[in-house]
């Protein structure tokens, strides 16, 4: 009999699409994680739907649209949290032993969700420096740098896999969310525990560097002679509390940049410590490894930082790699759409068993044939529910599609008739500065879209 692979999914927290060595990123160095992605697979337009933390991590545990596992913002739904058709449970009735280490954040305590063998989490948001530790139900006070405790914490657990059962690992890091207190309707406060925090070996790195100036990273102003629906949140976000709270993690600026960057040094390193342990154990390329960011995020493009819920590219395209040499040619780039909730069926097909009537997302082990499937997706669907937790937010509810070549951005509380709606042309503006949705021109493109933007969503809801 064929043996099954292991399944492992290394989750970061808040990392863009390009914030990696291979990913583009101008200067950081992260030679493991490019490992992934010279021996494996790097999809290079897998998108969020819902691009912020507690959302989107229901959506790749469940496969589902954040309108369907009702885990839409977040807002600490911990009896929901509990009740998620998780696809580890599925693993487990077919023989993995699996496992969570890591961020939950769908609901704010850390005891054990159903669907886990191993558990180790953290309420909330967690602490970088000296953490407590939810292990299987009972709480623990660790002394040290969270990302070196996670990281021991995997490769641990790996260590420990004899190979008689296959095993499944959710690794989640809480890297490179900087610290903050979060209370359960959602607002988040940075200041007080020191906002980004790098380990120490760490702290002197990239010293000076500059992450270069991009064609859409622009000033409020600018940015709402063409997008009009922002006026408003722009104008309250630059009130004095607002603006004390952007301050405590230096947002918006090349130090945030240079802070995130030597925070995913000690992600590296973990990576290179996983690698090397399932090497040493014989079980490296029978694992099926994903590494993906959880949202997207902006650094100052389009005038948003620190954000990442909204549909321009920074915001919900994902970094994603994949390493598995049974089923994937090193060095591959893949360039079909992609959704997070496509991870889901994608385990329990290589599990053996048969994604349920539940799960909305689709396995993407045709993708990775030599002869790409007819019929896969020509168009995502991202959404939006504007949250209490940030008052600049109010009102900036939205449904977007993004195709192959255009994205629609729907706000649907402003404007009449969607007037201050967005209509973009990746293909001649990949930075999304000329909003063509008045252009008589691309009519034909809006109306249509805007039919297609409906089907998405009362498919998501399953209406």
């Amino acid at each position: 009999m064929k043996k099954k692979p292991n399944l492992l999914v290394i989750l970061i927290d808040d990392l863009r699409y390009d914030e990696f060595g291979a990913g583009g990123h101008p200067y950081m160095k992260t030679p493991h994680i490019d490992r992934l992605a010279h021996e494996g697979a790097m999809f290079e337009r897998v998108f969020h739907t819902t691009s912020i933390c507690s959302p989107n991590r229901a959506s790749i545990v469940t496969g589902q649209y954040a309108s369907r596992h009702g885990i839409i913002d977040n807002v600490a739904r911990g009896a929901m949290s509990h009740r998620l058709p998780n696809y580890h449970l599925e693993l487990q009735k077919l023989g993995y032993r699996t496992a969570h280490i890591g961020k939950w954040h769908m609901g704010n305590d850390g005891m054990p969700r159903p669907g886990y063998d191993y558990w180790v989490s953290y309420d909330g948001h967690g602490r970088i420096v000296d953490p407590r530790l939810c292990h299987g139900g009972k709480y623990v006070q660790h002394k040290g740098y969270i990302t070196d405790i996670m990281n021991d914490l995997a490769v641990d657990f790996l260590g420990k896999q004899k190979g008689n059962k296959p095993w499944s690992l959710f690794f989640a890091h809480k890297a490179v969310h900087p610290d903050a207190e979060q209370a359960a309707d959602g607002t988040v406060a940075f200041g007080k525990l020191g906002g980004y925090i790098v380990a120490e070996r760490h702290q002197h790195l990239y010293k000076n560097a500059i992450f270069p100036k991009k064609p859409n990273m622009l000033s409020p102003a600018e940015v709402v002679k063409q997008k009009p629906a922002w006026k408003e949140t722009f104008h309250l976000r630059a009130q004095k509390k607002s603006r004390d709270l952007l301050a405590a993690i230096h947002a918006g600026t090349q130090e945030e940049i240079r802070l995130r960057a030597r925070m995913m040094a000690a992600v590296d390193e973990g990576v290179g410590r996983i690698l090397a342990t399932l090497e040493k154990t014989g079980q490296l390329d029978n694992t099926f490894i994903v590494f993906l960011g959880d949202n997207g995020y902006f650094f100052g493009e389009h005038g948003l930082g620190p954000e990442r819920r909204f549909a321009y590219e920074e915001g919900i395209r994902s970094p994603f790699l994949v390493r598995y040499p049974a089923k994937v040619k090193p060095g591959a780039r893949i360039r079909d759409l992609m959704i997070c909730q496509d991870i889901a069926p994608t385990m329990i097909e290589l599990a053996g068993g048969k994604p349920g009537p539940q799960i909305q997302g689709r396995s993407f082990l045709p993708l990775l044939g030599k002869r790409k499937p007819a019929g896969w997706r020509k168009a995502v669907l991202a959404e939006y529910w504007a949250e209490q937790a940030y008052p600049w937010l109010i009102g900036m509810t939205y449904k977007a599609i993004r195709t192959d070549r255009y994205k629609l951005i729907h706000w649907v509380n402003k404007g009449r008739a969607g007037e201050l709606d967005e209509l973009y042309d990746l293909e001649k503006d990949p930075y999304e500065l000329k909003n063509l949705i008045a252009s008589r021109a691309h009519a034909a493109v809006r109306e249509k879209l805007h039919r297609e933007l409906k089907v998405l969503v009362a498919e998501a809801t399953g209406l």
